[in-house]
């Protein structure tokens, strides 16, 4: 206990001196007080979140068959949960739990905005994020989505590692990804999403792709836009078709029985002559 105290004592202090630093870095530089303030609530939440202690390069010094089996046990069951990955067999999820970084972040914190390379695939533990697209700023086309625990955004990475045609660019986001709360989240780089698609073949299988896309705020929102036109092509078609029946009735064509059109000719009363 003793040991303890005076370990959390000596991080309570490196965390006092980070703090004085940031404080005068940010005086030094003039910060704005929004920004200050934001750089304050992210020290204070990730101290929160981990006492400290740099996890990370706490697992990275350790043996390879340590640092697996500790991935394995703080990982595992969380990749599980994921959809995308429920399927998959022990050897491809020991290779994601070894990659996947810990990651952190505060309310109102973008994660990626639409146009800006991707350059890691997040996987939600706690919290909720909004996701919203303008389909690359088309006029009049607005999509928004809810991402929350179990959910995962930077989906193009998988498509991208997928194509044997891409090269080494990272693609573009589709969508705006901001933080609504404070977010506890697991990522998984470009270059380790590439490896694992790589040396895993079966993330090439239709069954997976068809449950990525089924799980994708992308493919939704494709194919949300996709019924949406299709929908207003068919109103198109019928409002069109209404409005030639309708002149058709005004200019005296009926079908008959059999299908076929034929002419009625109006009949007008010629004026009566006066005696």
């Amino acid at each position: 206990m003793q040991t303890y105290l005076q370990s959390l004592t000596v991080r309570l202090e490196e965390m006092r001196v980070k703090r004085r630093d940031s404080e005068q870095w940010m005086h030094h530089r003039v910060l704005p007080p929004e920004l200050r303030e934001r750089v304050r609530r992210y020290d204070q939440y990730k101290w929160l979140e981990t006492r400290g202690v740099d996890e990370e390069s706490l697992v990275q010094n350790l043996p390879k068959d340590l640092r697996r089996d500790i991935k394995r046990h703080l990982c595992l069951n969380l990749v599980r949960r994921v959809p995308l990955f429920e399927n998959m067999d022990e050897r491809m999820l020991d290779a994601i739990c070894e990659r996947l970084k810990p990651s952190l972040c505060t309310e109102r914190t973008y994660i990626v905005r639409e146009g800006d390379p991707v350059g890691e695939m997040m996987f939600i533990i706690r919290g909720r994020l909004e996701s919203v697209t303008t389909d690359g700023g088309r006029s009049g086309f607005f999509n928004r989505g809810i991402l929350k625990e179990n959910d995962f955004c930077g989906e193009e990475l998988l498509t991208w590692a997928l194509d044997p045609k891409s090269g080494s660019n990272l693609p573009p986001s589709t969508r705006t990804v901001k933080a609504l709360t404070e977010v506890e989240a697991f990522a998984l780089e470009a270059e380790e999403v590439k490896y694992i698609t790589s040396q895993f073949r079966r993330l090439q299988s239709r069954q997976v792709q068809h449950t990525f896309r089924f799980y994708s705020q992308q493919w939704r929102t494709w194919a949300a836009s996709f019924i949406q036109a299709a929908w207003r092509r068919h109103t198109r078609r019928k409002i069109a078709e209404l409005r030639q029946i309708e002149e058709m009735e005004e200019d005296g064509f009926n079908e008959n029985d059999d299908g076929e059109t034929e002419f009625t000719p109006m009949l007008h009363k010629s004026p009566e002559r006066p005696y």
